[in-house]
């Protein structure tokens, strides 16, 4: 982890984050601090408490315990400041489905307070690239769940935000599509944008992000760098690691039992 005092070059700052539904604790002490320009891997089983944890860095989530910046402002003091500064791309996203994807994502900048010429300039950009730029014109209930994606991601990033929060951005995306945005997060840190990146696709968080912090049960369990975790524990891919820190190991053996069971009317 990185050193714990507050200072402008810290983008994420979480200091004894707490979150219960009742009896039920879903973070249970998260101590984290990301630097500016950083690419973090945050990644856990499912109910870990990943989507909490994203919800209250947004300012969607205001009744927590613990103190959190996020670029220095406190997203339940002050989440419309905090949501000018970000860009966010939700795991299950609802979209304005009879809008066009022009009127979107000019609603979008509008709300950014940006210029309707910057926000078509930058919107016809971003989908030229994604290869969906015939498409601005189109209902967005008319899109796949691919190219959906692809206009979340655009307005995610239209008002060039300090912080990028990405909860599985590759869901739905072809691959060349899924090659393009690995090739943006890190781009975007060169630019000295700061990702926090969820996702379940291990290999890509092992070979895009800077630093990785394991969640299970509400607590962190490792944090650092991909070379830091293998030190730590014992080597492996980061599949392995995470299988051997999380509640969710032994998928190797319940696949045979699986097996078995199909197996188990044979001769019936």
């Amino acid at each position: 982890m990185q050193d714990g005092s507050t200072t402008a070059e810290n983008a994420i700052e979480l200091r004894g984050l707490r979150k219960s539904y009742g009896e039920r604790s879903v973070l249970d002490g998260i101590d984290l601090v990301l630097a500016r320009g950083s690419i973090l891997g945050y990644i856990g089983p499912n109910g870990a408490g990943k989507s909490t944890t994203v919800k209250i860095l947004c300012g969607l989530m205001p009744d927590f315990e613990g103190e959190v910046r996020v670029l220095g402002l406190d997203p339940r003091a002050d989440p419309l400041a905090v949501k000018r500064k970000i860009g966010y791309v939700p795991e299950n996203a609802v979209l304005y489905e009879l809008l066009t994807v022009a009127e979107f994502l000019l609603l979008v900048g509008r709300l950014h307070g940006m210029a309707d010429a910057l926000v078509q300039r930058r919107a016809s950009e971003f989908l030229r690239v994604f290869e969906l730029e015939e498409r601005l014109g189109a209902r967005i209930q008319t899109l796949s769940k691919g190219m959906r994606q692809k206009v979340l991601l655009t307005s995610a990033l239209l008002h060039d935000p300090e912080l990028v929060v990405l909860d599985e951005p590759l869901s739905g995306l072809d691959v060349n599509a899924t090659i393009l945005v690995k090739e943006l997060i890190r781009a975007l840190a060169a630019a000295g944008k700061t990702v926090f990146y969820c996702s379940h696709v291990m290999d890509v968080v092992e070979r895009v992000c800077d630093r990785i912090a394991i969640l299970d049960g509400g607590k962190l369990v490792a944090q650092g760098s991909f070379e830091e975790l293998q030190a730590a524990r014992g080597g492996g891919s980061l599949e392995q690691i995470f299988s051997r820190l999380t509640s969710v190991g032994g998928q190797a053996e319940a696949a045979q039992r699986l097996i078995a069971t199909l197996r188990s009317g044979d001769g019936a």
